[in-house]
């Protein structure tokens, strides 16, 4: 089991992300059999966790640290399934900024790959970890 430090906010900003990333993104999460699921996003040493609600990235360096999230998917306010789905970037950290210039790319290229190896292999289902519901230990603290 791992924790997850979340700072306070120190910002929003409304975004969008593409059809392709929501939809790969959904269809890995229902596939896992646990609570989140792990997307090692290399090229940016950082770490996605999905859960039911949201997804929460960790740089490498500071695993127990979330840097910033995707948070509120509003997939129902698109008209098709090929539409971007709106949602709020959430940052705990000055460096999401930045790092959020090339998160969306990056994180679609990782799951994709993830998704593709999964189809080649055959697997049954992906690697996924239970983790501590990172809401609700900010809760209990």
């Amino acid at each position: 089991m791992e924790y997850f430090q979340i700072d306070p906010i120190l910002g929003t900003e409304k975004r969008q992300l593409p059809a392709a990333s929501y939809n790969l993104m959904r269809t890995l999460f229902h596939q896992c059999k646990h609570s989140c699921l792990f997307i090692p996003v290399r090229s940016v040493q950082y770490q996605a966790i999905i859960d039911e609600t949201e997804v929460a990235f960790v740089y490498a360096h500071r695993r127990s640290h979330i840097e910033f999230s995707w948070r509120y998917f509003k997939p129902q306010q698109r008209e098709s399934l090929s539409d971007p789905v709106p949602y709020e970037f959430a940052y705990y950290d000055q460096q999401a900024l930045e790092t959020m210039q090339r998160m969306q790319g990056e994180f679609h290229l990782f799951a994709q790959q993830l998704y593709d190896r999964k189809q080649d292999q055959g697997l049954d289902k992906l690697s996924c970890e239970k983790v501590i519901d990172f809401k609700q230990a900010l809760k209990n603290k």
